[in-house]
């Protein structure tokens, strides 16, 4: 991906959707209608890459390693890596949103009016909340009763678990056989990633389209009060996913121009798209270009994208201190690490569903006093900060992987240093 073709997109983008915004008549609105189509087309192209690049990668990952212990290294070096990033977030979310929420003044007509706002909201937001699935449902719903069901569904987390089954499974048969699955399956996947290069070659006109139509129908329909809270979570990602580039150079030992040149296009994608699941043609490329093993990448990526939420801690507690000076409610330091510790602890099981994460702090915030009504708020509110937070999250997706391939390399290198080290004995 020509970087600097996607930027010109999405300035260009800006500009004249802003323009077309601020020209209220029907050929404005016709241009609109012309160009929206346009970008829905290019980000179902990327859609349509994403199971099949998920299914294909993960197996080949998981099945085509040839040892074991070397797998569930890899898998334990991931779950690690995701904790200790979500531990990371809650420390940026800690230092900096108390602060953030503190300076914001909320006058008695605005606090009546978004509280107004909430309650003829809270309905809807009610009614979404009974449709999220119960902790005895979720765990059912992980192990799908029909994989292709959930495939056409769009239920990742139940496919990503049947296809990490079925490719653990696969190392139990005749090594023969399994070699011939990992074909097909590698087969697939570099035929889904010509695909990729393809959509990935038309991402400036994509990302033009998406963001001209969104510049066009922003405007400022929000608060003052409301407009702070979009201002502050979405400083809160960002400064977030800024602190991710240095621990993912560090760690990783990857210079950080190399990361940043490689993690662009995935933010320029997660920005344009709001998705995590769009953004991982982007992420492989990526991650080709910082040259990690390719069984590293095709087992972290796509299950990153699939349930690791990086931002999840800010979010909530963000949202919760916003609420909670919304409400009058005082919050002590207890509860407010409380709701951290939760967050980190959670972020795993969110439902994929929109705005799951905030469905579920509902859950959360009512234990303390705080009107899970006001929920309806801030997922009114979630659609410009949710295009900084899925840029965080992608960027902690691969940041994961460096960290995860770098802890491989050193894995494998102590290996061969114990193992030279037994030649010599012998």
């Amino acid at each position: 991906m020509r970087v600097h073709r996607v930027v010109i997109g999405l300035i260009v983008g800006l500009i004249l959707g802003s323009a077309i915004g601020s020209w209220n008549s029907p050929v404005a609105f016709r241009i609109v209608s012309i160009v929206e189509p346009l970008g829905q087309l290019w980000l179902n192209a990327v859609r349509m890459t994403v199971l099949p690049l998920v299914v294909s990668m993960l197996f080949v990952g998981v099945a085509g390693r040839d040892e074991t212990a070397d797998m569930a290294r890899v898998g334990v070096a991931t779950l690690a890596t995701y904790f200790g990033l979500l531990v990371f977030a809650a420390a940026v979310a800690l230092l900096i949103g108390p602060p953030l929420i503190a300076d914001m003044h909320l006058s008695p007509g605005a606090a009546a009016g978004l509280r107004s706002s909430a309650g003829a909201a809270a309905g809807e937001t009610t009614t979404r909340l009974t449709q999220l699935p119960g902790l005895g449902e979720w765990i059912r719903s992980i192990v799908p009763a029909n994989a292709m069901k959930s495939a056409a569904d769009g239920a990742l987390l139940p496919l990503v678990v049947f296809t990490l089954l079925f490719a653990l499974a696969a190392r139990r048969i005749d090594a023969r056989l399994r070699r011939s699955l990992v074909d097909v399956f590698g087969a697939i996947a570099s035929a889904t990633r010509t695909i990729v290069d393809w959509v990935i070659a038309a991402a400036p006109a994509g990302v033009f389209a998406l963001v001209l139509v969104m510049a066009s129908r922003m405007g400022p329909s929000l608060a003052s009060s409301m407009v702070y809270y979009v201002m502050a979570y979405s400083a809160a990602t960002i400064l977030f996913a800024l602190l991710v580039y240095p621990v993912a150079s560090v760690v990783g030992r990857f210079p950080l121009p190399t990361f940043t040149r490689a993690v662009f296009p995935a933010q320029t994608v997660a920005v344009s798209s709001s998705s995590s699941l769009a953004s991982l043609p982007a992420l492989v490329e990526g991650a080709r270009a910082l040259g990690l093993s390719p069984s590293v990448a095709g087992f972290v990526l796509p299950l990153s994208v699939s349930v690791f939420k990086a931002v999840t801690p800010i979010a909530w507690l963000v949202g919760t201190l916003f609420l909670a000076k919304l409400y009058g409610v005082t919050l002590g330091t207890a509860a407010v690490v409380t709701i951290a510790l939760t967050s980190v602890l959670l972020s795993l099981t969110i439902p994929g569903v929109p705005q799951g994460a905030m469905l579920v702090l509902a859950t959360v915030v009512s234990s303390f006093g705080v009107p899970a009504a006001g929920m309806a708020l801030l997922i009114g509110a979630d659609a410009i900060p949710d295009l900084f937070a899925t840029m965080a999250n992608v960027t902690s997706d691969l940041a994961a992987a460096t960290i995860v391939g770098r802890r491989a390399i050193e894995d494998d290198v102590a290996e061969s240093a114990d193992d030279a080290a037994s030649s010599e004995d012998a």
